[in-house]
């Protein structure tokens, strides 16, 4: 398995456990559901689990291109070390972006640059498999 894949799997686990702090939040506080049988409105949640769906939507955002780009890029047998750091760099990203955003530490300027660094990371493993 090459650094790329690994980091991958890494962020894949992580897209797929992000649920987990809203339904404990949203049942933790016990908010009501709709009676149409909905999910319930994350507007009317402490802002604790509205941050934590956000975080969850905001990682989703981004796991899709980067997820591509990797696989992409391990097809076409490209694997440095440039693209292993990026793709690791990725996934620290992700995790101090989403620990921030439900922290609720301040908004500006950390969570734009996170995000924007991440997508960073994603353009560094597309331009090396643009320029194989």
């Amino acid at each position: 398995m090459t650094p790329e894949l690994f980091w991958l799997t890494m962020t894949a686990l992580l897209a797929a456990t992000m649920w987990m702090p809203f339904i404990i939040g949203v049942n933790a506080v016990g908010m009501p559901m709709p009676t149409e049988n909905r999910p319930p409105d994350v507007s009317q949640a402490p802002p604790w689990i509205h941050r934590a769906w956000r975080a969850h939507l905001n990682l989703l955002e981004q796991f899709l291109p980067f997820a591509v780009i990797v696989l992409i890029a391990h097809l076409a047998g490209v694997s440095t070390p440039v693209t292993a750091a990026a793709a690791m760099a990725f996934f620290i990203i992700r995790v101090v972006h989403a620990i921030w955003m439900i922290a609720g530490l301040p908004v500006l300027p950390v969570r734009p640059i996170l995000f924007t660094l991440g997508w960073v990371a994603i353009c560094v493993i597309g331009g090396a498999v643009l320029l194989a």
